[in-house]
């Protein structure tokens, strides 16, 4: 074999492996993707089986326990559409009525309810989730200030 035949094979050899490395890396970043909606977004969406995060302000007076205080179901809008979210185990400290959260799960097709698996409260009284802000303004129901 002449050289010039050794160095096409050697750089097509990287080629193909560059392209196989390149693959399997942009298969595992999309495994890996998880989605923000709001309750309107993601009651929009046709056969949701992924993990999504879902964001919004719990509906006040929305809180209730079952299963002797095990699970939790509260609902959380965006001001146009309300979605019942149950969660098992115990929220985080600053979950609470009329705060934003976001919840980590996915949505249960035959009725709507969304099952998460993680909440993620806000940190104080004037922190919300960017994702929260932007989709309450999309949707003209923001009450906040109009800084971002």
């Amino acid at each position: 074999m002449k050289a010039k035949h050794k160095r096409l094979l050697i750089i097509l050899i990287c080629l193909i492996a560059g392209g196989l490395a390149a693959a399997l890396i942009l298969r595992n970043f999309q495994s890996n993707l998880v989605f923000f909606y709001s309750p309107s977004d993601l009651l929009a969406l046709e056969n949701n089986q992924k993990t999504v995060r879902l964001g919004g302000l719990v509906v006040n007076d929305s809180i209730r326990y079952e299963e002797n205080g095990a699970v939790l179901l509260f609902d959380i809008t965006d001001n146009a559409n309300t979605l019942t979210v149950k969660y098992h185990g115990l929220p985080p400290a600053l979950f609470r009525e009329g705060q934003g959260m976001v919840a980590k799960g996915n949505l249960n097709q035959d009725q709507p309810l969304f099952i998460a698996t993680e909440l993620l409260a806000k940190h104080d009284e004037t922190y919300m989730p960017p994702e929260v802000a932007r989709a309450l303004k999309e949707s003209g129901k923001w009450k906040g200030d109009t800084k971002e």
